[in-house]
């Protein structure tokens, strides 16, 4: 059985060994620790910008906080192309906010290429060498150089005039449609659809990074092409069709390394193909996603704060799982009703849609989509004083509609959570073949103690129950015939600033 790890790992590589030798994990993952550089102190400011990002990756409306300019200073234009009438806009945004990238291979021969993984998009571009919009540092794919490299004779759903656009909240990526030989981690997909990069917005990428791979569905694939990862679930080279997560929370004591001058420190792991069982207590709770697959969703049925039922609204609770978004976003009515329920709360003057609360005030919050009440730290419910010497602090959650009405039956998200929420979570993505009628599902597991949780079960159900395991088993048991290969050079390295909030 093979499975991958990538580690963002807050353990030194020692520490991991022990952790995944007393735990009883088997030696087939490949945990490498990554780190992810030490972010800028973050104001009220910071995050109002970031929210509008959020609300553009969403298609909701935006206060104007936070657009993008080509390098030439040209607006690049929201164009939604496909995912206007579905599911909305399918983006990654890099300005603010660490994320997290791999070492990939792609060519033949191979040329290595560090590229965001992203679970908030489903393609894979990489820069090319007659990008010239991209900085001089950024890394370039030269396409003379590789033997297998095809171009593509098809278009997209998003060409125009032979140039392929992917829209992002804060900016956009276009160039032409290719088939390469891509590699990661040992495993291989042959002619790999992917958008070689000529043109892009300033500030998309940063440091070594030459592109993103989405990890999203290919219903919002600007490429019209199957992503990498259900490349290899359709082919069976995983161990299981899973992508699960453990985000570490940053702290002032995380120990830091310097690499050509960028401060790094730990970020979590991400594991490919399976589960890490040293991160996480007990089972899975799995709940099938909704509607048909493109971002990864669930529907929220219960909010609670200091102990109150919060009232969710007229609106769809259909919400977004985005491992790329810092915090949570949700409908006007049910964000105005969470603040109501905390004494000494009030909106945020000049900074629309955000809400504060008197700093000296805990707040005890809960998440349910169906099954367990998932509690959030009240740290990551505080994200700091409104304005120095404040005795007002900024909350985690943000009203990301501002107002405009989602109709019932669009697709689209009307809340999105991130890692507000997911850092208090062990996360498991579960997909499926194309071919297969399995339903995807979305998992949650309480942290180990070793990933900084209380090791035990939380909230009022069984999270070992799951309303999409029957579907799920026979798929599950289809992918126990993996080969037995020897995982070489699969490199997860750590950071750029950005990714959505």
């Amino acid at each position: 059985m093979t499975r991958i790890s990538l580690s963002l790992s807050a353990f030194s590589l020692i520490q991991l060994l022990l952790i995944f030798t007393t735990s009883g994990v088997t030696a087939d993952p490949l945990h490498i620790p990554v780190h992810r550089k030490r972010s800028a102190p973050r104001d009220v400011h910071y995050y109002a910008a970031a929210a509008d990002r959020v609300r553009a990756k969403y298609g909701f409306p935006t206060t104007g906080s936070g657009s993008g300019k080509k390098r030439n200073g040209a607006s690049i234009s929201a164009r939604f192309g496909k995912r206007a009438s579905s599911a909305g806009i399918s983006i990654t945004d890099q300005d603010d906010d660490a994320s997290y990238f791999a070492t990939l291979s792609i060519g033949t021969p191979g040329q290595s290429m560090s590229v965001v993984l992203d679970t908030g998009s489903s393609d894979l571009w990489v820069t090319g060498t007659g990008c010239q919009s991209c900085d001089t540092q950024t890394p370039t794919f030269d396409s003379s150089k590789s033997s297998s490299f095809k171009s593509s004779s098809s278009s997209s759903s998003s060409s125009k005039g032979g140039q392929t656009t992917i829209q992002y909240g804060s900016g956009a990526v276009a160039g032409a449609l290719a088939q390469e030989t891509v590699e990661l981690g040992g495993f291989t997909v042959q002619g790999q659809t992917f958008l070689l990069a000529d043109e892009l917005t300033s500030g998309l990428l940063d440091g070594p990074v030459s592109g993103i791979m989405g990890l999203g569905f290919e219903a919002i694939a600007s490429t019209d092409s199957t992503p990498f990862w259900q490349a290899l679930v359709n082919a069976g080279d995983l161990s299981s069709p899973e992508m699960s997560f453990w985000l570490a929370r940053e702290s002032s004591t995380s120990s830091t390394t310097t690499v050509d001058g960028d401060t790094e420190v730990p970020g979590g792991v991400f594991t490919l193909g399976g589960t890490n069982t040293s991160l996480f207590s007990g089972n899975v709770e799995f709940l099938d996603t909704q509607g048909t697959p493109s971002f990864w969703l669930l529907n929220m049925n219960a909010l609670t704060v200091q102990s109150e039922s919060v009232s969710l609204g007229s609106s769809s609770q259909l919400s977004a799982i985005d491992t790329g978004t810092t915090l949570i976003g949700g409908p006007t009515d049910a964000v105005q009703n969470f603040y109501s329920s905390i004494e000494g709360s009030s909106t945020v003057e000049g900074q629309q849609g955000f809400f504060s609360f008197p700093c000296s005030t805990s707040l005890n919050t809960t998440i349910s989509f169906g099954g367990t009440a998932w509690p959030i730290s009240s740290a990551d419910m505080n994200l700091g004083p409104v304005s120095k010497d404040s005795n007002d602090c900024l909350g985690g959650i943000f009203d990301l509609s501002l107002g405009s009405n989602i109709p019932e039956n669009s697709g689209n998200p009307t809340w999105v959570v991130g890692d507000v929420f997911l850092k208090n979570v062990y996360t498991v993505l579960r997909g499926t073949a194309s071919s297969s009628s399995d339903i995807p599902a979305i998992g949650f597991a309480q942290l180990s103690t070793s990933a900084g949780g209380s090791g035990t079960t939380t909230g009022n159900a069984d999270s070992g129950s799951s309303s999409s395991s029957s579907s799920s088993n026979g798929s599950l048991r289809s992918f126990r015939r993996m080969s037995g290969m020897v995982l070489n050079g699969f490199i997860l390295l750590g950071v750029v600033p950005s990714l959505l909030l």
